[in-house]
């Protein structure tokens, strides 16, 4: 066994041990805070749930209606003549939104062309490169209440594009 696969496999329970037994030692009601911390969780979820439901929705709505791909055949012989495979685009616009849809498109990419091919590695690359920015504002915004996110929105959606970007140079020049 190696030494990292040790401490991987050891670390969090020593951790809840160390918790546990430094919240014996001071007295506080550990249990207690533990179920208190529970109840919170649950009334979090159900606040969330409309926010995660719409935007599932959402996602379903675009990918099913054809609008995807009738914008993907509008601007794919832009996307040729700069040399971005037309097929990673679905994934440039549902990363910001999704992080499950668009590991769904990963994977369907890796699939059927492979994962040493151009379009894996770049799927791949910009899969890491980019966040789910809508999510990211959606869920925690949503949490503690914040109304107003335009520039927390503009920031993630720019930050995106630049990652999306850089993926995709990076990708050309390593391994085009």
């Amino acid at each position: 066994m190696s030494v990292i696969t040790a401490v991987s496999t050891w670390f969090i329970p020593c951790f809840i041990l160390l918790v546990l037994s430094v919240a014996t030692w001071r007295k506080v009601p550990s249990y207690e805070m533990f179920v208190e911390g529970g109840k919170e969780g649950v009334k979090m979820a159900f606040s969330l749930l409309p926010f995660l439901v719409g935007m599932i929705v959402s996602i379903s709505i675009l990918r099913s209606s054809g609008a995807l791909e009738a914008f993907i055949q509008l601007i794919s012989p832009v996307l040729i003549a700069v040399g971005v495979p037309p097929d990673i685009i679905p994934l440039a616009l549902v990363r910001p939104i999704s992080g499950t849809a668009a590991l769904g498109m990963t994977t369907e990419l890796i699939s059927s062309h492979g994962p040493d091919s151009f379009i894996g590695r770049l799927a791949s690359t910009m899969q890491g490169s980019t966040d789910t920015t809508l999510y990211i504002l959606t869920v925690y915004f949503g949490a503690v209440g914040i109304k107003k996110m335009s520039y927390a929105l503009k920031v993630g959606l720019i930050a995106d594009v630049i990652g999306i970007i850089a993926s995709i140079i990076i990708v050309t020049l390593v391994f085009g």
